[in-house]
């Protein structure tokens, strides 16, 4: 089957579409899925990890899959975490296939050195939800946030399956959600789901070290696809980005179609892992950093690194306190944290340089008392990863800091601080507030791939304003997204929104962003509310004006006004007007409310109502 050609995305009246069905998810409660059997030699990973081992009944672990999936598949804004973990081997036949599928907050992982080591037959896939007409109606992909799949081989099988569904391996995701150390094979790919009614919208998307068959790109308006090899893409919505993907899509026609690719990625290293190794003691792999590079990681063998033994991470659980875990980690332990969310009323200090901070199944640090969850000193490879921080009620200064804006921080260009699939929420589940969500302050640090999201809905309970946005305004704080006040940072997949004034601030020297997703908040009240002195609105990637050198590529901001259609924003971008700081690939784009007047600097058209849907181009600036 060919999947359709992707119609426009429009977000207006997701909020209020959704109401009864988050209210509803949030009041669920679920016990931790059993693997129906003890694990032999596993760490005390508590009750949210579930450990399959090959010997298991595919039917057994069908059935624990197809339960947490019930659970999940509407708990958007719910408090469960898990992690589903396959141990070396193969699962599932030609004639009983394993097909699954993964809902909110749920890691599905392989414990292999490699991801050959783990061989899935049969499907792993996300579909759309229908929020509409008893969930026939309205299918989207547009909230298919907090999620992970990753370090395993699928042999897509779809035995059984109708004539639309056996079609592909569907993945059909928005934010926040990664797909990493990937081998798939025996069918096609599809990042969007075509086989439910429309509008099929989806907003993704993140890839990287996996090898892809051909692969269906389909509604998904943006994508990042990194360091990874792909047999063929379909098309590009708005702005589509490969970095050092072998077979990626030339981009010498943009923005038709809006490819951005770029033949090696200029800083990159890969998440840390859980493995089983031949003797079946658990270790987390810790890849090294590499530059100009090309391709999957594991082709010739095991990712290039360094292998550190469980018994050297304190493995964590919610119910410790964070005087125990800043103890452990004083004394030289890496930290693993288990599935299910931390209240944090004083920082964890990461002190040591090349302390691995690691979370399976979306572990969530939420700030109380106006804490700082996570502080990171300015020291040298540091690696957080798989780690979500929420706002609290009571404002925070920062939610996560890596070093300190006025002090010394050392730093290493060979051992950059690392921070993989962290994600940041101010509001949505909760009230929460912030004056920022992440602050870089040391030099040398690589950001691949984060989602810093000022909740555009929630079950909050507000009411005021269009689907409550007046109340969500006033209420929900959060002015800054991400402050870089580093040199020499780097981010691949930097995805920001809604926050109240700017959504990403660039102040530090030779700063490189590959891909970049913002969108700017709905919910200002008045134009007032939406003022930088002077000027209307507050950009959505800010480089500071002092800056002399800063690449960009692909980017786009968007704008979706919904609270009051006749507010303006004077510029997508802000930089400075020098040779140095250069932006390849940029665009704005209206999403039916409100207007952007200029791409960057007064330059590009603009962004309004007679341009629903179709973004403003610039291939370069400074323009030629």
């Amino acid at each position: 089957m060919t999947a359709p050609s992707p119609a426009v995305r429009r977000r207006s009246g997701r909020t209020l579409l959704l109401a009864l069905v988050l209210t509803t998810a949030t009041t669920m409660t679920s016990t931790a899925a059993s693997a129906g059997r003890p694990t032999h030699g596993a760490p005390d990973f508590g009750p949210n990890v579930t450990i399959f081992d090959p010997s298991m009944p595919v039917g057994e672990i069908q059935q624990t899959l197809d339960a947490a999936h019930a659970r999940q598949v509407d708990n958007e804004m719910g408090t469960e975490r898990h992690a589903y973990l396959f141990k070396p081997g193969t699962y599932g036949t030609a004639g009983q296939p394993l097909q699954a599928k993964v809902g909110y907050y749920t890691e599905v992982s392989g414990l292999g050195a490699s991801p050959t080591d783990v061989t899935i037959n049969g499907k792993l896939e996300v579909y759309n939800r229908c929020l509409a007409d008893g969930g026939t109606g309205n299918c989207l992909a547009l909230v298919n946030f907090w999620r992970t799949l990753s370090n395993l081989s699928l042999t897509v099988n779809a035995a059984g399956q109708d004539d639309c569904r056996s079609s592909a391996n569907f993945w059909a995701v928005s934010q926040a959600v990664s797909m990493r150390r990937l081998n798939i094979g025996g069918g096609g790919l599809s990042l969007m789901d075509y086989c439910t009614a429309g509008p099929q919208y989806a907003s993704g998307g993140f890839i990287a070290d996996s090898r892809l068959p051909a692969t269906t790109n389909g509604s998904q308006q943006q994508w990042l696809t990194r360091n990874s090899e792909v047999g063929g893409w379909s098309n590009a919505v708005w702005n589509q980005v490969f970095a050092g993907v072998e077979g990626a899509p030339d981009d010498a026609a943009f923005p038709d179609p809006p490819y951005t690719t770029l033949e090696t990625t200029p800083l990159s290293r890969e998440k840390p892992y859980l493995f089983v190794d031949g003797k079946g003691r658990y270790q987390v792999r810790v890849p090294a950093a590499q530059r100009d590079s090309r391709g999957v990681s594991w082709a010739d063998g095991m990712t290039p690194g360094r292998t550190i033994g469980i018994d050297d991470f304190f493995v964590a659980k919610p119910s410790d306190s964070v005087r125990v875990i800043n103890s452990q980690l004083a004394r030289g332990k890496h930290l693993l944290l288990t599935p299910g969310t931390y209240d944090i009323a004083r920082s964890i200090e990461v002190r040591r340089p090349g302390t691995v901070v690691l979370g399976i199944g979306h572990a969530t640090l939420t700030a109380v008392n106006g804490a700082i969850p996570l502080d990171v000193a300015g020291v040298p490879g540091v690696i957080v990863a798989g780690v979500t921080i929420d706002a609290g009620l009571v404002e925070s200064p920062v939610l996560l800091r890596v070093g300190r804006q006025h002090g010394h921080n050392a730093s290493s260009p060979h051992n950059p601080t690392t921070l993989s699939d962290v994600y940041f929420r101010v509001g949505g589940p909760h009230i929460g507030r912030t004056n920022t969500a992440l602050e870089v302050n040391s030099d040398n640090v690589l950001i691949d791939h984060t989602w810093v999201w000022r909740g555009d809905h929630g079950v909050e309970g507000f009411t005021e304003g269009v689907n409550g946005d007046s109340d969500r305004w006033r209420t929900n704080t959060g002015r800054y997204g991400a402050v870089i006040n580093g040199d020499h940072v780097t981010a691949t997949g930097l995805f920001v929104e809604h926050f109240q004034r700017y959504n990403t601030v660039w102040n530090g020297e030779h700063g490189t962003t590959i891909l970049y997703q913002n969108e700017l908040p709905y919910d200002p009240p008045t134009q007032a509310d939406w003022m930088n002195g002077p000027v209307e609105g507050w950009a959505g990637y800010k480089v500071g004006d002092r800056v002399r050198h800063h690449t960009l590529y692909g980017g786009g901001v968007y704008v979706f006004n919904q609270n009051n259609p006749s507010i303006h924003t004077e510029n997508g971008f802000e930089v400075p007007n020098r040779p140095g700081v250069r932006l390849h690939h940029i665009m704005t784009v209206n999403l039916s409310a409100g207007t952007i007047d200029h791409v960057v600097n007064g330059v590009g058209d603009a962004a309004d109502m007679t341009k629903v849907g179709v973004p403003v181009y610039l291939a370069r600036y400074p323009t030629p």
